[in-house]
């Protein structure tokens, strides 16, 4: 019993379940009667009916095995199977019959680890880990454990992984005459295999885990989801060249510093969720750093930085900057699930130096100079803003004040403490996607104005944007239509395209 602890059991429970089945364990019967299976290698003596197992016998049975294989036992006479010349130790006589009996295949497996670790150069005893289904507490675990403390006095693993088994979306394993056998090949053939493994990563396989043609179709959505999110990085770095246009991390603005402690904070957790393997801890990580942390908030919010902006302005390498940091950590993460696309996306990157596959790359390191409680606590309240601006946005929306975004000029009144952060935070206008923003205290926020969410001592007033429409940048500003060479541009986009003209 005392072994039991010396071995660390995933999930834990498997700790408790083994101890009460060995405790609780009867007699073991090591035959069994079957045509079937490993042969008990003893022989009976014809004329005194003794058995017969010598170390001569044992030997000679051994390499017949090595050589054939078991089922030798079956195809030969025991004569063949004994030693030229054997004679009975009991009563020197020379006829025998071959014991019918299979050795119990509990006994069979559970004495693998010596047979194969044993054997092999490449390997070791103990076994890192013995993986198996939930059963395997009452047959593998078990008998691997018994044979192994016997013989060497310790276990013969130091890790077992159980996992639960497939069934279907109504819980009921899978059956044929049920019709509900999902098939992986049919799967990877019609979705691919990164799509199937990427839903074997999305379940926790401590439970039983559920399989549908629906189920299957979810992962593909999130498969979408982080390919498209790897695609819109790979396309925005068309122009970076990472060894002359990286940006220093003091040089970062205090979004892009917000993505980099995101990505740390993921890589602490995704690495940690490895080394448990917690599998579906690292796909839920993921997918969401992908769709909430990425797409939702900072790409949304450097687009106009990325494609309005010229493409040598400081602030936009600084955000190519950290897309190329953000894409090397997410490609070597998704590697041990989305092989095949992680390959893909490796080969776009540009990188001198780079190991030839992903799967050579060394893993992403935490970085504690991203860690900044600061910026992280300045962020997540303008972030809780950006969330009442979009639902006054959407309320100006749907009484048909504005379109787009774009066409909207917010108006925030705010306490002290808050208009303290928002006149410190630049470009607010790119954070909240319009085309305007105002300032001013909370006592002078009018009628109309809302107080929407939880945020306190925030009101928000939404009105159309005063101007002409960017064609370029669509922000809505008053200085489209001043330039006469480029009448309807904006200022900003204007100098752009004089710069590019040049």
């Amino acid at each position: 019993m005392n072994n039991i602890d010396q071995v660390k059991w995933i999930p834990s429970w498997g700790r408790e379940r083994i101890f009460n089945m060995i405790r609780d364990r009867g007699d073991w019967c090591i035959s069994r009667q079957r045509t079937w299976g490993v042969p008990i290698p003893i022989f009976y003596c014809e004329s005194c009916g003794e058995p017969v197992i010598t170390d001569e016998t044992i030997e000679r049975v051994s390499k017949l095995f090595a050589e054939h294989g078991s089922d030798v036992w079956f195809a030969r006479e025991a004569a063949e199977l004994l030693p030229p010349g054997f004679k009975c130790p009991h009563c020197e006589a020379a006829s025998f019959r071959k014991e019918s009996d299979i050795m119990d295949v509990w006994f069979d497996s559970g004495s693998s680890h010596m047979a194969v670790l044993e054997t092999r150069k490449e390997l070791r005893w103990p076994s890192d880990m013995y993986l198996e289904g939930s059963d395997q507490h009452r047959g593998w675990f078990n008998s691997s454990l018994s044979t192994a403390v016997a013989v060497r006095g310790t276990a013969p693993y130091r890790e077992v992984l159980t996992h639960g088994f497939v069934v279907d979306e109504q819980g009921r394993k899978m059956s044929k005459s049920l019709g509900n056998v999902v098939d992986p090949l049919k799967m990877t053939r019609e979705m691919g295999a990164d799509i199937l493994r990427l839903w074997v990563s999305s379940a926790d396989y401590r439970n039983d885990v559920s399989v549908s043609n629906n189920i299957i179709k979810q992962s593909a959505e999130a498969y979408r989801k982080i390919r498209n999110t790897c695609r819109f990085i790979l396309g925005n770095l068309y122009d970076f060249n990472p060894e002359t246009d990286a940006v220093a991390y003091e040089k970062l603005t205090e979004l892009d510093k917000w993505a980099l402690l995101k990505l740390d904070k993921l890589v602490r957790r995704v690495s940690k969720a490895f080394d448990q393997y917690e599998f579906h801890v690292v796909f839920h990580a993921i997918h969401n750093f992908c769709t909430l942390d990425l797409s939702n908030i900072y790409f949304d919010i450097l687009k106009d930085k990325l494609y309005c902006s010229h493409s040598a302005d400081p602030e936009r390498k600084a955000a190519q900057t950290v897309l190329y940091e953000l894409i090397n950590a997410l490609v070597v993460m998704l590697t041990p699930i989305l092989a095949y696309t992680s390959e893909e996306i490796w080969s776009y990157l540009k990188n001198q130096g780079k190991a030839e596959s992903v799967q050579l790359a060394d893993w992403p390191q935490a970085n504690d100079l991203y860690i900044n409680n600061e910026i992280e606590a300045r962020m997540e309240k303008i972030l809780n803003l950006r969330e009442v601006v979009t639902k006054a946005l959407e309320e100006a929306r749907s009484r048909k004040v504005i379109g787009h975004s774009l066409g909207a000029s917010v108006s925030i009144f705010g306490s002290e403490e808050w208009l303290t952060l928002l006149q410190a935070t630049p470009q607010l206008e790119n954070i909240f996607i319009v085309s305007k923003v105002n300032l001013g205290p909370l006592e002078q926020a009018p009628a109309d104005a809302l107080a929407l969410g939880e945020v306190s001592g925030i009101k928000v007033a939404v009105k159309a944007a005063e101007g002409e429409k960017c064609e370029r940048c669509w922000i809505i500003d008053l200085s489209v239509g001043a330039n006469t060479q480029h009448p309807t541009l904006c200022q900003r986009c204007q100098q752009v395209v004089e710069k590019i003209e040049v």
